[in-house]
């Protein structure tokens, strides 16, 4: 007996719930806050999502001195606009986005291998897979997963990075007449 009135009560809540969406309840505006119990479910499926999909990876040798460099170039020519770089202002996008895009460079520096290495794994399988709902884009469909990895490398070390230190990063590959070139630059709106 009670387990059937707490199912009708279970749907009687799910209906009403239903009506007051399709009425419009739930307002869809960026300029808009989620409900708290909205940003919690979203961020625990973010986090349990990411977490599951990322836990396998398996972390290449990055230790080369050029991964850094290939990865700041990429960053700096995609990710600056919503992401920022230590010697930006906000953007109008970065401002306009909700949820906001993290700012790596203001992130706090992580303690432990273990810890990093489990972060430069999710950094990697976000920019390769992009994330719903968020205006991030799923860069694995036009880079290559060394690519990816030197671009995870990079906002890995972000973390705590000055505006000197980010120059001198974005601006070794120019000074040697490289440029952020892939093959793929008519699709992404930037050289």
């Amino acid at each position: 007996m009670k387990i059937k009135i707490l199912f009708s009560l279970f749907l009687s809540i799910l209906v009403l719930g239903m009506i007051a969406i399709s009425a419009g309840a739930y307002n869809m505006a960026a300029t808009e806050k989620h409900w708290v119990i909205t940003e919690k479910v979203i961020e625990w499926v973010r986090v349990s999502s990411i977490a599951a999909r990322a836990g396998d990876l398996e972390v290449p040798a990055l230790d080369d001195p050029s991964v850094l460099i290939i990865g700041a170039e990429h960053y700096d020519a995609m990710c600056t606009d919503c992401h920022l770089s230590p010697d930006q202002q906000p953007t109008e996008l970065a401002l306009g986005l909700y949820p906001q895009a993290p700012v790596f460079h203001q992130r706090d520096l992580l303690v432990g291998e273990d810890k990093k290495n489990e972060q430069l794994k999710e950094y990697f399988w976000v920019i390769k897979n992009g994330l719903k709902m968020t205006a991030m884009p799923a860069w694995g469909l036009t880079h290559d997963d060394d690519t990816v990895w030197a671009m995870a490398v990079f906002v890995q070390k972000l973390s705590g990075m000055t505006e000197e230190q980010y120059i001198a990063l974005t601006r070794i590959d120019t000074n040697n007449g490289h440029h952020h070139d892939h093959g793929h630059n008519q699709g992404h709106g930037h050289d």
